[in-house]
């Protein structure tokens, strides 16, 4: 049986626009004339003007170099025309000199610093764009259809590396049966992007290859102690990536190994039940323990939805601290289809949450018997 894609619309990458030159040409205005005014009414207008060479400055920070170079010859103009015009009030040439070039050094200064935030925002944007473009292509669109399971689910990053996380997935159609990986790279964002493709990369060798779980689950250790090694020559922090890897064929009973990661569930008719697997070390950890991977075995009838998922769920916590409660959400939707059921548990995390941004990328998976079979 083929496997069908629902492509997914990609979201562009996050900027913050800068504002538009009427809107700056009518910000300039107002604080020139609020700034002269209060001059006015205080006897001093010349010395209120100059603060007006911290204009370029709070411009940089927000506004393109152009803008910032329209500022910065407006405040010039104002600031040292105003000087020469009140030339006959008694104030002493230094001061004014100075002031003339305190406003120069300081918008020229400010221009300079606009074009160096605009140069990184740019190479941030680039490297952010590459990693968005990369793990889209890493990371394969569901549903995902096999001879044996239906996959479907939620992938949602966290709020402020959007599209970038360390959450993993992935279904490889093996010889001895489906196996469906989900995992959780420690930490978020860029710097997890690396491990994670380091153990989707082996996933997909090894899946077609290695005829037991526990060979696989080895291969997938080694591939991040390979990845770490390389990240500590580079001066990068090393991680671990905790995984739930399930195969699934004919049988009722399927084998899973779990390596530090979040419990599956599994949703029969009116019940929701909690398989209970034996918790092994993260991948990337082999060498710390003696004892090897654990194949467990649990029912999986058909009819059944077998749910993933990753901390970022279960971690879901309300205002007051609490957290969300997953198990009683589940029992609320055990009739839904498995496809829409990854939808529904993410949106009442997110009302759980009171609506918040999340602070850990979310991955929830739905796994289904396929029809076919």
């Amino acid at each position: 049986m083929p496997r069908t894609h629902r492509k997914k619309p990609v979201r562009p990458v996050e900027t913050v626009e800068p504002p538009g030159t009427a809107q700056v040409v009518i910000a300039v205005a107002v604080v020139t004339v609020l700034v002269g005014v209060l001059g006015f009414l205080s006897g001093s207008p010349v010395w209120l003007l100059g603060l007006l060479v911290f204009l370029p400055g709070a411009a940089s920070a927000l506004c393109t170099v152009r803008q910032t170079a329209f500022v910065f010859a407006w405040t010039v103009l104002v600031v040292i025309g105003t000087m020469f015009l009140r030339h006959g009030d008694g104030r002493p040439w230094l001061d004014r000199i100075l002031m003339m070039l305190l406003t120069l050094v300081l918008g020229a200064a400010s221009v300079y610093a606009c074009h160096r935030r605009i140069g990184r925002e740019r190479e941030t944007l680039r490297l952010r764009s590459t990693a968005v473009a990369m793990q889209r292509h890493i990371l394969r669109p569901l549903p995902m259809l096999t001879d044996d399971v239906l996959v479907d689910g939620v992938y949602e990053p966290v709020q402020e590396d959007r599209l970038v996380g360390g959450d993993i997935y992935d279904v490889v159609a093996s010889p001895w049966g489906t196996r469906v990986l989900i995992g959780d790279v420690q930490g978020k964002g860029l710097p997890a992007v690396g491990a994670a493709f380091a153990v989707i990369g082996a996933f997909r060798a090894s899946a077609h290859r290695e005829p037991t779980l526990t060979a696989l689950v080895d291969a997938l250790d080694a591939s991040v102690v390979l990845h770490n090694s390389y990240a500590a020559r580079t001066g990068d922090d090393e991680r671990f990536v905790t995984a739930l890897i399930v195969n699934i064929d004919a049988h009722e009973e399927v084998q899973a190994i779990n390596c530090g990661h979040v419990l599956p569930h599994v949703l029969h008719d009116t019940t929701v039940t909690t398989p209970d697997l034996t918790s092994g070390v993260p991948l990337g950890l082999a060498e710390l323990s003696a004892d090897p991977a654990t194949v467990d075995w649990f029912a999986f009838p058909r009819g059944a939805t077998l749910l993933l998922t990753t901390d970022g769920l279960t971690e879901t916590r309300a205002s007051d601290g609490t957290f969300f409660p997953v198990t009683e959400s589940l029992a609320r939707h055990v009739s839904l289809p498995a496809t829409e059921l990854p939808s529904a548990l993410h949106g009442d995390a997110r009302a759980f949450a009171g609506g918040e941004d999340q602070h850990d990328d979310v991955a929830i998976l739905s796994v289904r018997r396929s029809p076919y079979r």
